[in-house]
């Protein structure tokens, strides 16, 4: 993946990063007024300043706010985004991720974007700023803005949760769109084929349900009846949206969830309606969280090797500031349908 600002081009080839000098030039001014304009905007004219901001915008610079008087570029802190801290589906990969940094002399600073992506390009441009030796996302950065500033920066970046040929820089993952297809496939296996889907309404979810509906389509199922909730999901939402779907078509016999959480919501609302689980209604949920093994029915769920995801985002981490390339910059890491009671 690459800019395609020829100017940013040249400048992440000659150096790995855009500096203030870089953006000075291509403003036409000298570096100590860029610097000027950067930190004490008052001091330069508005002609000035709307050079400066112009070329800040076209390269991604971003300000280094630990440069004054730091002898070292190395800060030794990581940076990870997560969509949400309440969610249980994130934390293993946060806990190995933290793990696996300290024991190399890291520690790992935490953001929260929010599943709507409104606060992901503000957060960046604040971690950026404040030049941490590597990057970890959750998901695939889809915002132009923060891919050119990510660029710009030269930090070090690994995308996760996800997976994509043309990754920012580094990425370990699995796709989401095969996860929905197999899950079709296995329902179709048992027998079942009156499917329903409940799914978050965050991208990644929705590719999974997007591609379940498809992969029904391709079995000869008639249409998957849906419902998006809010992101992150809830046990509450689960229950609601069964009621509803079952309102809606009461044959229907297999539900996929786009989270433990949800799955459970369904479990729980299946039993308030007297719809016995699996006989009547098979159910699968995503994530494979520690609750879902101990349910009455046990949960079929779609099993995310999170801890893998942690230890090898810190190991790309590392290993590129020491200054190693890293080959194979892709990592799938796959995932696998845990077989329970629910179906």
């Amino acid at each position: 993946m690459a800019t395609t600002d020829p100017a940013a081009r040249r400048t992440r080839r000659r150096s790995g990063a855009v500096t203030l000098h870089d953006v000075a030039k291509l403003a036409g001014v000298a570096p100590i007024t860029a610097s000027r304009a950067v930190n004490t905007p008052d001091r330069v004219s508005e002609a000035v300043l709307a050079k400066v901001r112009a070329a800040i915008a076209r390269t991604g610079y971003v300000p280094n706010r630990l440069a004054g008087g730091l002898a070292s570029t190395r800060s030794r802190l990581v940076a990870a985004v997560v969509p949400t801290i309440s969610g249980p589906v994130f934390l293993e990969t946060v806990h190995s991720l933290t793990e696996a940094l300290a024991e190399h002399g890291y520690q790992l600073m935490l953001g929260q974007a929010g599943y709507d992506g409104t606060r992901e390009d503000a957060l960046l441009e604040a971690i950026i700023g404040r030049r941490p030796d590597g990057i970890v996302l959750t998901g695939i950065m889809r915002s132009a803005d923060g891919k050119r500033r990510l660029l710009a920066s030269g930090i070090p970046v690994v995308e996760t949760w996800d997976l994509t040929a043309n990754p920012i820089d580094m990425l370990v993952g699995f796709s989401h769109a095969e996860v929905g297809r197999a899950v079709a496939r296995f329902l179709h296996s048992k027998g079942r084929r009156r499917f329903a889907a409940l799914a978050g309404s965050d991208e990644r979810a929705r590719r999974r349900l997007a591609a379940f509906e498809a992969a029904a389509r391709t079995l000869g199922l008639s249409p998957v009846s849906t419902a998006i909730v809010p992101a992150p999901t809830t046990l509450k939402s689960g229950r609601a949206a069964l009621a509803d779907l079952l309102a809606a078509d009461p044959s229907l016999d297999a539900v996929f969830c786009s989270s433990d959480l949800l799955a459970l919501g369904v479990l729980t609302e299946a039993r308030v309606c007297g719809v016995k689980v699996p006989e009547q209604l098979a159910v699968v949920g995503f994530g494979d969280q520690e609750f879902a093994a101990d349910l009455d029915p046990a949960l079929t769920t779609v099993h995310i090797d999170g801890g893998s995801i942690g230890r090898q985002a810190a190991q790309f981490i590392c290993e590129r500031a020491e200054g190693r390339t890293v080959e194979p910059r892709i990592v799938d890491i796959g995932f696998s349908i845990v077989e329970r009671a629910s179906t």
